[in-house]
């Protein structure tokens, strides 16, 4: 259903669990290192949970499990001078834009060789080298900033687009509704996806939205809406796509739903009761990293070399471990440094 005829959705029905994608066997090349980039969250995710677990990981630690296909598949649709914004669910997100699982797990590990420099922890990940802005823990406090990053590429005349990850349990704070009304009426770059994972910590959505389809609420922001399901990376991949290549071509924002699902609680310390282990289970019959490695292997990849660059992803897991747990911790120096300025008279200077 079409938002309005000037707010127009963006075409294609949403891809149902279960249902064959039109891809050739061309793409497979394509998805290979798709493929080794799911993985690669899914076993740094484990391995985070292993040392949680351990007591070697302290604060909150909120995993991925599951939702690899969204991170990875918009990575993939997006330039290496796009923006990126995401929420305290963030590892994911991080390592799909290229920051080494080394520097990831450190920061957990509250070590000084973190992304973070060992300050910010499980949901405050950063790396401005590949414009990855946060790792937020404030629930849709995240979009305005995003919503800002897209002004400034519109007002300097940049050819850049601004992306935001926001879960649906964000949609109702007041500001996601202030950057999304703004992102409409001034056409900003900004593409806003959100990851419906189905809960909001342990409240369904059907508890906290009178509306099924987020991407209803689109038209009253002046924007376009796409709603799919995430567990194809490269449908992922295409529809986000889209919505990128509108923002860069000056026709304003997009709402994105990707309909997923996460595997474990909301957080570490979640048991995750409200959930059936028999819904549970049915959801990971749609489990995105194992779904691509079928695919791959239907494709004809041999699985020799689906081994080896399995191998290649436990080794760099392993050595990300290894490093974190070697590296100094994070230094009070560097924590006053970014938190207190410092005065003239206080450096030696002039007052």
């Amino acid at each position: 259903m079409a938002t309005s005829e000037s707010e127009p959705r963006i075409d294609g029905a949403a891809a149902r669990p279960g249902e064959a994608s039109a891809y050739s066997v061309e793409q497979r090349e394509a998805l290979v290192p798709l493929y080794r980039t799911m993985l690669l969250i899914r076993r740094f995710e484990e391995e985070a949970a292993r040392a949680y677990a351990q007591g070697k990981i302290g604060g909150f630690l909120h995993l991925y499990i599951g939702q690899e296909a969204v991170a990875v598949g918009a990575e993939a649709a997006l330039r290496r001078d796009d923006y990126v914004f995401q929420t305290y669910r963030d590892h994911g997100t991080a390592l799909a834009r290229g920051t080494s699982a080394r520097a990831c797990m450190a920061e957990l590990y509250g070590k000084d060789t973190g992304c973070s420099r060992g300050l910010g922890g499980s949901m405050h990940f950063f790396d401005a080298s590949r414009h990855f802005f946060g790792g937020y823990g404030i629930v849709g406090g995240h979009v305005a900033l995003a919503a800002g990053a897209a002004f400034k590429a519109k007002y300097r005349g940049e050819d850049r687009v601004s992306v935001c990850f926001l879960g649906e349990g964000a949609i109702n704070i007041g500001g996601f509704h202030e950057a999304a009304s703004l992102a409409g009426l001034w056409k900003l770059p900004l593409v806003l996806v959100v990851e419906n994972n189905s809960y909001a910590m342990g409240t369904p959505f059907s508890r906290s939205s009178p509306v099924e389809d987020i991407t209803r609420k689109a038209a009253g922001y002046g924007m376009a809406g796409d709603r799919f399901e995430g567990h194809d990376v490269l449908l992922v991949r295409d529809r986000i796509a889209q919505a990128v290549a509108r923002a860069r071509a000056g026709e304003g924002p997009t709402l994105v739903e990707v309909l997923t699902y996460r595997f474990r609680g909301h957080s570490m310390s979640d048991p995750g009761k409200y959930r059936t282990r028999e819904e549970v289970e049915e959801r990971k019959r749609f489990d995105p990293v194992p779904l691509a490695r079928a695919r791959l292997l239907g494709w004809g990849i041999d699985e020799s070399r689906l081994r080896a660059l399995e191998q290649s992803v436990e080794d760099e897991v392993a050595d990300a471990v290894r490093f974190a747990e070697t590296s100094a911790p994070a230094r009070e120096d560097v924590m006053r440094a970014c938190v207190l300025a410092e005065r003239a008279s206080d450096a030696g200077g002039r007052a």
